[in-house]
């Protein structure tokens, strides 16, 4: 904006006392704005046609409104606990995400085209042209805007339109409710609740049931096929994605697919060179065998999977935001918004020479919680 345009601009004294008409015509002229038309949507109030395009806004409302509800629904009392395939509730286990996401879907989108609609509808009849200019705002521009604003909810009648209104905060409100109840409902979950329980938050699938030992095993894509893995299945510097798994299981084609699936459950078993200098974690010397480290596999940011390694360094990479993990070094967070190091599990080889874990991880695995002190 230029020198000589600012020298024509109304004081604050001036500003205050002009009316919002007066305020939408500087408005417009300040931001070079010509209407070349401008005409009353509706010059006559009442007609059927008005009356049938409010019915139309306020239809897309409530459906948002019912679709917000329709998705707290299902997020509250929906089952969402893992079934296999072979169970008689997996039809419905299966349909929980995807409920999720068209119920939330058509609550936006409903609400979405209500807006759009209301605004192709009640808003005034405008062609107008602009020349656009650099530069911030000036305080009179901020001023003049609200006033248009406020111009525009006037002769859209929005104030007398109050099936339009209540549509419209029933569709906001419940999708506010929804969204509030998606951010924290995740937080609500009582971590010191059956604590000992493979299902708390302080334990995960590895946790050893009266005293039978969990080994490490492989996917090989078929969740029937047991494949248990031996120290020389990995060469040095290699990885590979390992699994709980109890004999007392073999037979079970539920609870064996049910150890692939369960998201706490990926660990990381990472061969190291030989002769590789390694700093390890205080009260966890013995966690590894040998050249062989087993980290879970769930990222402390946000519990995505850090599933990329690079030998060359020992860096242990999360894709979704970056998080880097030394695996030199107990597997401690190097760069990126992750903050604490992954935990490790104690593994050993028995008499077979298969791996398996020696204990359940002594630290809760994945992002942080209010209670967690690690």
């Amino acid at each position: 904006m230029s020198e000589q345009r600012r020298e024509d601009l109304p004081t604050e004294a001036e500003l205050a006392e002009m009316s919002r008409d007066e305020l939408v015509k500087l408005g417009t002229k300040l931001d070079d704005v010509e209407l070349v038309h401008y005409a009353d949507r509706w010059p006559v109030k009442g007609t059927r046609a008005e009356k049938r395009a409010q019915r139309g806004v306020t239809a897309w409302f409530v459906l948002s409104g019912l679709s917000g509800l329709a998705f707290l629904a299902v997020y509250l009392f929906w089952p969402w606990k893992y079934e296999s395939p072979f169970a008689d509730g997996y039809l419905m286990y299966s349909l929980y995400t995807p409920l999720l996401g068209a119920t939330l879907g058509l609550a936006i989108l409903a609400i979405g085209f209500g807006i759009l609609l209301y605004a192709k509808k009640f808003f005034n009849e405008e062609i107008a042209v602009q020349t656009r200019h650099d530069g911030p705002s000036d305080p009179v521009d901020q001023k003049s805007i609200g006033a248009l604003l406020g111009d525009a909810a006037d002769t859209t009648g929005i104030q007398r339109r109050s099936m339009i209104k209540r549509s419209l905060g029933f569709a906001g409100g419940v999708f506010g409710l929804g969204a509030g109840v998606f951010a924290v409902g995740g937080l609500v979950r009582n971590p010191w609740k059956r604590s000992d329980s493979p299902d708390s938050l302080w334990h995960t699938g590895w946790q050893s049931k009266n005293g039978e030992r969990v080994y490490l095993r492989r996917d090989t894509g078929d969740p029937h096929e047991v494949v248990l893995v031996r120290p020389e299945d990995l060469d040095a510097g290699g990885f590979e994605t390992v699994f709980p798994f109890r004999e007392s299981e073999r037979n079970d084609p539920e609870k064996l697919i049910k150890a692939l699936r369960r998201s706490d459950n990926p660990v990381m078993l990472i061969r190291l060179r030989p002769n590789q200098r390694v700093v390890k974690r205080k009260g966890q010397e013995n966690f590894n065998y040998g050249d062989y480290y087993a980290y879970s596999k769930i990222c402390t940011h946000l519990g995505c999977p850090t599933s990329l390694f690079e030998q060359q360094t020992g860096r242990l990479l999360c894709p979704c935001h970056q998080s880097q993990f030394d695996v030199y070094t107990y597997c401690k967070p190097i760069f990126g918004p992750a903050t604490r190091a992954l935990p490790q599990l104690p593994i050993e080889v028995d008499e077979d020479g298969y791996f398996f874990a020696r204990g359940d991880f002594i630290e809760a695995i994945g992002p942080g919680f209010w209670e967690r002190k690690s």
